[in-house]
């Protein structure tokens, strides 16, 4: 099965990065409740129980009035035992809703811990191209803030919504067995509320509430970039710039709130104003008053509709807020599914074993848009044992290229093979094994110098460590950090953009890929540093097969090979000296470059003696 040409050519990618499939990202909160509904059940229920028991200390105060209020003798006992009940109805609330409240909170850290997991291992699934086409702050608000957002739906909102339904039934039914009239009366306020929901609901404001949303997330997204840019900025005088898109986008974001706030505002006051207790015992008041005045009730009657009444409002106003919980918790799960909804880098059943690390690039085509190909029709062998060197100018796809070989992406059409297989039959783990990549803008992790080496072999000795750094050349800078190899990065030192970038260099020798990508991984190091990196690879280069992206004649001299791009296709390849003699796209790459740093190395520029450059 070695020969995938025919089935890798045939399969037709999606345009990459893949997105997130919509249909995917349906279910939301119907689908969160059902892995946990067992304990939402258990929620609901004791809520109930208490909500209900709730109402006995306010049903033993109206019999207390009645009782004490009728003519003739007072029944102690009568008055003991309704008190003996209310307190126990009180006692049962108290034990039951905190039980319900414990359990919902349990539930929530469990929803949220099995989201956070189920994130972390989808993104760990994710194809690392994707990364690169999302902004950090949108990202940082799914897996923090939105994950977060859950909780009040989760512990808070089904106590809530039970007791706003179930509350005013129960209190609805006792009041129409005293008089329906100061019932339908009573219930005059909550109706009215209850006509403001549907304005809260309109298509326009939840295109309002959705643009909220996202006005924060941009906002996140700019602090982000503003911050982790502001040195750059700062040292090439853009900070006026800077400062005015930060401002655009809090500007933009603060238009957006407010239409957003001016358009709840009137609806909110209006659904409060009919909520209030005043108003409610105004209404209350005015129809009691008028029935008793008539002789249509007795004013011993008037009591359970002065307290229940407040009972029916209020629970209606912890509604309005669950809803607003439930919607904001919707629009949450709804960006999470979104995120686990992405495709993950697809995995063989029956992954394939490679023969050796030639490497082969087969009309290979690949667009980030479907309208527009960043490559076309990539034919490129890589043997091993040699370097071979992208060149191209900006936006020629060198960058991209070179990220199909660790599977940031997958072609669109055409394929990638390692060993006579293709990079899609290989298991993940062992194509990490196999191809080792460099970045040129590294990322450390908050750990110690030895571990950021160890990555990719976490029970590395350390004196393989050690071996790697020297070959690195960052050996002696380490020894100068507080505690040396065990210096944990981040809190108790940093390091440069060139220190860090031999760290990643050091972790890329001892990861020992036969496979070596190098994104310019010397741009940031001084000249020492940089023949120093450069005799290490060549010294371990042995039968690797190593490619790398070059802007720098030390790189493209060191190669055995040197493909030119432009526009997304290979216009040259050849040795260096055979393409200098042509006078082609790579001789005017050469001048442009030997002109500017002609006395770079040595002293003097490289010249061609021969078929070499020296």
């Amino acid at each position: 099965m070695s020969n995938t040409t025919g089935l890798a050519e045939a399969r037709e990618q999606p345009a990459a990065p893949p997105e997130a499939d919509p249909a995917a990202a349906k279910g939301g909160l119907a689908a969160l409740l059902i892995p946990h509904r067992w304990g939402f059940t258990a929620v609901i229920l004791l809520q109930a129980i208490g909500a209900i028991a709730g109402l006995a200390p306010l049903l033993a105060v109206v019999e207390l009035g009645r009782t004490l209020l009728s003519p003739g003798p007072i029944d102690n006992g009568h008055v003991w035992i309704v008190v003996l009940w209310g307190a126990v109805g009180l006692f049962v609330r108290l034990l039951f809703t905190a039980a319900s409240s414990g359990i919902g909170h349990l539930l929530d850290s469990r929803v949220q811990l099995s989201f956070r997991r189920e994130l972390a291992e989808h993104l760990g699934r994710v194809p690392l191209g994707w990364f690169s086409r999302r902004k950090t702050g949108e990202l940082a608000k799914v897996v923090g803030d939105d994950v977060s957002a859950v909780h009040p739906f989760i512990a808070h909102t089904p106590g809530e919504i039970v007791s706003a339904f179930l509350v005013p039934l129960v209190s609805l039914i006792y009041l129409f067995t005293v008089d329906w009239r100061l019932t339908l009366i009573t219930l005059i306020p909550v109706l009215l509320a209850l006509l403001f929901v549907p304005l809260m609901m309109t298509p326009t404001k939840m295109r309002e509430e959705r643009e909220f949303q996202e006005g924060l997330g941009r906002i996140g997204d700019t602090v982000i970039e503003f911050v982790q840019g502001i040195s750059v900025v700062k040292a090439f005088g853009g900070s006026e710039r800077a400062h005015r898109k930060f401002f655009t986008t809090v500007d933009d974001f603060v238009r957006v709130f407010y239409r957003w706030v001016i358009g709840l505002s009137p609806i909110a006051s209006g659904m409060q104003l009919a909520l209030s207790p005043p108003f409610v015992l105004l209404v209350v008041l005015i129809g009691g008053s008028a029935l008793i005045t008539s002789g249509g009730m007795p004013p011993a009657d008037l009591l359970p509709f002065l307290l229940l009444g407040l009972g029916l409002t209020a629970p209606l106003a912890a509604l309005g807020h669950g809803f607003d919980d439930m919607q904001s918790a919707s629009g949450a799960v709804g960006r999470i599914k979104q995120v686990l909804a992405v495709p993950p880098l697809s995995e063989p059943s029956h992954p394939v074993t490679p023969r050796g690390h030639r490497v082969e690039l087969r009309d290979v085509r690949f667009g980030y848009d479907a309208d527009r190909e960043v490559l076309r029709g990539i034919d490129l062998v890589l043997e091993p044992g040699t370097v071979t060197a992208i060149v191209g100018p900006s936006g020629s796809g060198k960058s991209t290229l070179v990220q199909l070989l660790p599977r940031f992406f997958d072609p669109t059409h055409g394929s990638v093979t390692l060993g006579g297989v293709d990079l899609r039959e290989l298991g993940s783990a062992e194509l990490h094994l196999l191809v080792s990549f460099v970045f040129q803008d590294v990322r450390l992790l908050r750990a110690s110098v030895a571990e950021n080496i160890a990555l990719a072999v976490p029970h590395a000795d350390i004196d393989d460590v050690v071996r790697v750094a020297r070959l690195a050349n960052i050996h002696d800078r380490i020894l100068e950090l507080p505690r040396g190899y065990e210096t944990v990065l981040g809190d108790e030192a940093k390091l440069s953009g060139g220190e860090a970038q031999r760290i990643s260099i050091a972790r890329a020798l001892l990861a020992d890929a036969p496979v070596l990508v190098l994104d310019e991984a010397t741009a940031f190091a001084d000249p020492h540093t940089e023949q120093a990196v450069r005799r290490a690879l060549a010294s371990l280069a042995g039968d690797r097969t190593i490619l790398v992206i070059a802007h720098r004649l030390e790189t493209v001299a060191d190669a055995d090979t040197v493909v030119v791009l432009e526009a997304g296709a290979i216009v040259e390849r050849g040795k260096p000296a055979e393409l200098l003699k042509n006078n082609g796209k790579f001789a005017e790459f050469w001048q442009s470059h030997q002109s500017a740093i002609s006395d770079e190395i040595d002293g003097h520029g490289y010249v061609l003696e021969g078929d070499e450059l020296r």
